[in-house]
């Protein structure tokens, strides 16, 4: 079997990190696409291609494409992992602020799937995975814009995976709660309570790791996978909301 090679938004930390050196682990080489520079991203992994970007700019996507074939040569792998979740009441939310949430969370994840498709068609082989939330199911209420992006991606995800399975190419979703034990995440809700409010309320009584979905992820990407398609793994501890 060819080395695969995954492409993998919002790198630089958080899932997307742990996503990138998961995949590397499992022989895949990685490129990354942040706003930012990844060099903990690039130091975990040995053959990692940095790509500094807006996801949500179709023309810097496909000039850090165009990098991703010229190093590796081709792409079997996207994981749309990069996104936003701003909090605030609805009669707070601007249409510019709505506008911003959708272009990142929807429209991003659309212009990286149809860049990098006609790669995965000839090579006969893909996996897309859209990282959404179980937020979708509990509707938080100061995550309106938030919810209504995500729940806009899961039908993206259901209706793709019909569209591209003749092609040998799955989609599916992977779907956190609304906390994962980040560093980020650490330094803001983890700080004042957070997690052990999220925890309190699931089956399993524990705050959520990367770990936990890093497992998923390998799961719906690999070899043996090929019949999963057009689903959204609900990886949130048996949250009692759900």
């Amino acid at each position: 079997m060819e080395t695969r090679t995954a492409l993998v938004t919002g790198a630089a930390q958080g899932l997307g990190l742990e996503f990138a050196v998961a995949l590397a682990g499992r022989g895949y080489r990685v490129a990354g696409i942040d706003l930012v520079p990844q060099p903990e991203t690039a130091e975990r992994v040995l053959d990692y291609v940095e790509l500094i970007a807006d996801v949500t700019d179709e023309e810097q996507i496909g000039a850090a494409l165009e990098r991703v074939i010229d190093q590796f040569g081709t792409l079997h792998v996207l994981v749309n992992n990069a996104g936003v979740h701003p909090e605030s009441a609805f009669e707070d939310i601007t249409p510019d602020e709505w506008r911003r949430v959708m272009r990142v969370n929807l429209e991003a994840p659309f212009l990286l799937t149809r860049a990098v498709l006609p790669y995965l068609k000839a090579a006969g082989w893909g996996r897309i995975v859209n990282i959404v939330s179980a937020a979708v199911l509990t509707a938080p209420p100061a995550m309106v814009a938030y919810v209504s992006s995500q729940a806009g991606l899961i039908g993206f995800t259901r209706s793709l995976a019909a569209a591209l399975g003749p092609s040998g190419i799955t989609v599916n979703a992977i779907a956190p709660p609304s906390m994962v034990r980040t560093v980020g995440a650490g330094r803001t809700v983890g700080a004042e309570g957070g997690f052990e409010h999220i925890s309190a309320q699931q089956a399993i009584p524990r705050t959520h790791e990367p770990s936990d979905l890093v497992s998923t992820l390998l799961y719906v990407v690999d070899e043996g996978s090929g019949f999963v398609t057009g689903q959204t793994l609900n990886v949130a501890g048996g949250s009692a909301y759900l």
